[in-house]
């Protein structure tokens, strides 16, 4: 079976003009099957901010309005998109931007919440393998924008970590799949203002006695838990840590690797 990694980048190198090209000269050199999964950074705020129209986040979630949608499409799947698949070119790496209405490849519905209503937020249903698959085969690097559609013509904002998650989950039946959620701290931490605490590994024991004993920030919990639902789902490998140290975690000798035993 094929390796195939998939690599979702944050928004600190999304926003970050050299880091983001140092960082796309590293993933151009990965040998084999890949696919990178990004957000918008704070493009997106600012864009609206400029146009005057007000943002609302509800804990650390944007509600997507229809102004901020048509936003967030522009920002994400237009300039960001592409500006990343013309610097893989140019490191010689032949790439596709893809939003999930392209090709179909990303079904997803209206989030449903019992009290609040986030708006065109996209919660994921499918992923089409076949496409994906087709793509990889002719080694075609995957840039995906974290966009998606309903089939009804509506298009959906929907988080970068969960289609890196779900693009994972449903490409585990053909590849064996490496997920690095890559992002500004060097792995999951004890302590999350010191860098040199990362936590090699953890399996789920040590995740649940990490989390009793409030180990673990808050931010990190929803990653952690996206990366226990991986490995349950076929994926072999999760890995989390630092964008700049990018060929460190594909060999594991850097960040956090989330293991199932």
């Amino acid at each position: 079976m094929d390796k195939l990694y998939i690599i979702k980048i944050g928004g600190n190198i999304i926003d970050d003009e050299q880091k983001l090209a140092a960082f796309l000269e590293d993933f151009s050199n990965i040998d084999g099957r890949k696919i990178l999964v990004h957000g918008g950074g704070k493009l997106a705020t600012r864009m609206a901010d400029t146009l005057g129209i007000q943002q609302q986040m509800i804990d650390g979630r944007r509600i997507t309005d229809a102004e901020t949608l048509r936003i967030v499409t522009m920002v994400y799947a237009g300039y960001i998109n592409k500006n990343i698949v013309a610097k893989l070119q140019s490191f010689n790496c032949n790439a596709m931007g893809l939003c999930g209405a392209d090709g179909d490849a990303i079904l997803a519905h209206k989030r449903k919440h019992p009290v609040v209503d986030y708006g065109f937020v996209g919660d994921v249903d499918a992923i089409n393998t076949d496409l994906a698959d087709m793509l990889l085969s002719r080694n075609i690097a995957l840039v995906f924008a974290p966009i998606t559609h309903d089939q009804q013509g509506q298009l959906l904002n929907t988080n970068a970590d969960t289609i890196a998650q779900e693009l994972a989950k449903g490409l585990s039946a053909l590849y064996e799949v490496n997920l690095i959620y890559s992002f500004e701290k060097s792995g999951v931490l004890l302590d999350a203002d010191d860098d040199s605490t990362v936590i090699p590994s953890i399996n789920p024991d040590y995740y649940q006695q990490l989390k009793a004993q409030k180990k673990i920030f808050a931010g990190m919990l929803p990653k952690l838990d996206n990366a226990f639902t991986a490995l349950n789902s076929g994926v072999s490998r999760v890995i989390i840590g630092k964008a700049e140290q990018l060929h460190q975690l594909i060999r594991g000798s850097a960040g956090t690797t989330i293991v199932n035993e």
